[in-house]
């Protein structure tokens, strides 16, 4: 696959009870959320503590973090409930056959 994109995981790979998986790319640790809407992903750190966001709870298009309860928008990165203030990484994904690809988003 051309224009950057890196192979991180198998879709088969993604835990089915919690829908998430960590990856490492980019020098850096990924969470790939698998939802209804589609595959995303965003940086595993939450940006308030230092907690991986791949333990936290899923629920609907959010991210809840396991260390402090802030809450993240999976689609945009965007905190959504304190105490987290700062966005997360936002990555741009691909899934072709049940492999999920990613790539940084354009700034």
């Amino acid at each position: 696959m051309s224009e950057n994109w890196t192979e991180v995981a198998k879709l088969d790979d993604v835990n089915p009870d919690t829908n998430m998986l960590r990856v490492d790319a980019f020098d850096e640790a990924i969470c790939i959320y698998v939802l209804e809407s589609g595959v995303y992903a965003t940086q595993d750190l939450c940006t308030h503590g230092q907690a991986c966001l791949s333990e936290g709870w899923l629920e609907d298009e959010t991210i809840e973090c396991p260390l402090h309860q802030g809450v993240f928008d999976i689609k945009t990165g965007a905190p959504i409930a304190p105490p987290v203030t700062e966005p997360l990484t936002v990555y741009e994904t691909q899934v072709k056959d049940k492999t999920i690809f990613l790539r940084p988003k354009a700034e």
